[in-house]
């Protein structure tokens, strides 16, 4: 049977995978304003900037795809927080498991032992 621990990290892990399914669209990155003139701040622009595939590139963003921009780059931390998240309570119950099993055949030799 389960623990009561093991059963909250199944939970967890199920309340993870809901969210990461409620997740819309992403994309990496982190959004700038930039000057083509920084010494005046003059002449403002925004850009992305993030790495896929082990390249880095930078773009250039229109003011009307800002806000866009903005959640996709919002959904990609959420997405890299739960996966995270998952991992984490994957391994304590993975080890909560394997505990559990050591501890089993530990009682069923004593058992056989002593029987």
């Amino acid at each position: 049977m389960s623990t009561s621990q093991e059963k909250q990290l199944e939970m967890r892990i199920a309340r993870i995978k809901r969210d990461l399914s409620e997740l819309g669209a992403m994309r990496p990155g982190s959004i700038s304003r930039q000057y083509r003139d920084p010494k005046e701040k003059r002449r403002p622009f925004w850009q992305i900037s993030y790495t896929h595939r082990m390249k880095s590139r930078s773009e250039y963003v229109r003011p009307e795809n800002l806000a866009a921009l903005r959640r996709e780059t919002a959904a990609y931390r959420r997405f890299r927080l739960l996966v995270e998240r998952w991992v984490d309570a994957s391994l304590k119950l993975s080890r909560l498991r394997a505990d559990r099993t050591r501890t089993t055949g530990r009682e069923k030799r004593k058992k056989e032992t002593a029987g």
